[in-house]
């Protein structure tokens, strides 16, 4: 487990697969359960928004084999879906969500000796005015728990497909 700072929390495990493996787990926009759209926190956060007023997106994924920006997934909007090479990738997720700020997901794969991948997740919020950094104190703890649970549930895609 990572020390979160005030605005980011993050989890990195490594996975038996190889990195092309894991990205195609990582960035699938077939449709479908996907860690991006239905993770506890993810379906929660949803269901919180619409209560807020706000449409608590649930767009299904895009129907493609990977993510491109500008796709939606969830409540996610894809900013960035970057393949490089030597095996690493960058999924770069917006939240569209009503928030006093910005949330950022982003996830990262790259090659771990001798044959599996680093997978590293990183919630960010960065906020906007007075309310946003008053919600960025008290949304530590709730930020914890959503990176937690949403590596967790990715893990648990990855693992599937060693199975």
């Amino acid at each position: 487990m990572s020390v979160p700072t005030l605005r980011t929390s993050s989890r990195t495990s490594v996975v038996p697969l190889p990195p092309h493996a894991a990205w195609l787990v990582v960035a699938c926009g077939r449709a479908g359960r996907r860690w991006y759209v239905d993770a506890a926190p993810f379906v929660v956060r949803g269901a919180i928004d619409r209560l807020a007023g706000s449409a608590g997106r649930r767009w299904d994924p895009p129907g493609n084999p990977l993510l491109s920006p500008g796709d939606t997934g969830g409540f996610w909007r894809v900013l960035e879906a970057t393949a490089y090479d030597g095996g690493r990738g960058r999924l770069l997720l917006e939240a569209a969500v009503r928030l006093p700020g910005r949330v950022l997901l982003e996830t990262r794969v790259e090659p771990a000796a001798p044959a599996g991948t680093r997978v590293r997740q990183s919630v960010t919020f960065q906020p906007a005015g007075v309310l946003g950094h008053a919600y960025l104190v008290a949304d530590l703890p709730a930020r914890e728990a959503v990176i937690e649970l949403t590596h967790r549930r990715l893990l648990a895609d990855l693992r599937r497909e060693t199975g």
